[in-house]
């Protein structure tokens, strides 16, 4: 009696666990084989066609999936426009100088018409981020699927998560363990600051009332060039690029830089002055190949954080807005 007891409770938990697993699946490579197997190829040719006409979408690709995924769910949340009743995370201080949102759109078009109703929005922006990376030089990343979308803004919670780049070594390496990934890690994704600009509202403050001793002064006057305001307009184009260098390029000329205090941001400075971080700092300046890995596995980690997945969420007819319930 005992041991049919034992087989039918076996019997019960496998069930259990089964409608658990078909309820909250894991994501997957090539999720959408079977369903739109051409979804990742046209994802790929519009990152492509857009970056030709217009070369910072790529650095909006990467930044995006650092906003979304770091902010508790890799679910496009970021995506979604304000409402009555809700803030757009696109319109906090923390999403300043981002943009390029419509080019999602674009591709989220291009995608619908090969598989009306698929594809997510999640997974259309986790994956231009990936094929973005590809187009500025960096390592292809692959990258599971399978997300979905959300149905809610976070700009309430963004401070409790995202990292700010005037806050100490301490808080970031602390925020980025929040999500599993380690200090190497952190490293490797503030590499992403080898590309792209920083907009002067971001880093007057080492520029006035008085120069950051700090930064290294033959890189002042450049600085100060194109920062010639203590209080620049935010919707000026005034910034800085953040490699002068190779500017369009994801490489680990960004760590000899830092080495070198020519680091733009707080954060970038810290990064090469901190214990914790330094050696890390040191050895992707020396080899770009170990800068990729880390680069590739921080990636792979922030995309996968915590996704909506099964029938959680749903997928979005335009990234921008939440279906109607009906």
């Amino acid at each position: 009696m005992a041991s049919k007891h034992v087989f039918f409770f076996v019997i019960l938990f496998f069930s259990a666990v089964s409608v658990f697993a078909e309820e909250n699946p894991s994501l997957v490579m090539d999720y959408y084989k079977d369903t739109c197997p051409q979804a990742e190829e046209i994802i790929k040719e519009q990152v492509k066609l857009l970056y030709k006409r217009h070369k910072n979408t790529a650095f909006s690709w990467l930044r995006n999936i650092f906003h979304d995924c770091f902010v508790e769910s890799c679910d496009a949340s970021l995506l979604l426009d304000s409402t009555r009743r809700m803030l757009s995370e696109k319109e906090t201080d923390r999403s300043f100088g981002m943009r390029n949102f419509r080019y999602i759109e674009t591709i989220k078009e291009a995608v619908e018409r090969e598989c009306p109703g698929v594809v997510s929005c999640a997974d259309i922006l986790v994956l231009s981020g990936r094929d973005g990376i590809v187009a500025l030089g960096g390592p292809h990343i692959p990258l599971k699927t399978g997300r979905r979308d959300g149905r809610k803004s976070r700009a309430d919670i963004l401070e409790q998560h995202l990292p700010d780049h005037n806050e100490s070594m301490s808080v970031v390496l602390e925020r980025f363990a929040n999500i599993g990934i380690n200090t190497p890690g952190v490293v490797a994704l503030l590499g992403s600051h080898s590309v792209g600009r920083t907009h002067c509202v971001k880093l007057v403050h080492r520029l006035y009332p008085e120069v950051d001793p700090q930064l290294n002064p033959d890189h002042v006057p450049h600085m100060l060039k194109k920062c010639p305001d203590p209080i620049p307009d935010p919707k000026a184009v005034q910034y800085v690029r953040n490699d002068r260098g190779t500017p369009m390029v994801l490489d680990n000329n960004y760590y000899r830089n830092i080495l070198d205090n020519k680091g733009l941001m707080l954060v970038d400075h810290q990064l090469a002055m901190d214990k914790r971080t330094k050696p890390y700092v040191k050895k992707m300046a020396k080899s770009q190949n170990y800068f990729f890995k880390e680069f590739a596995r921080a990636i792979t980690i922030l995309s996968e954080n915590n996704p909506l997945t099964g029938t959680k969420g749903e997928i979005r007819k335009q990234c921008n807005l939440a279906n109607k319930l009906h």
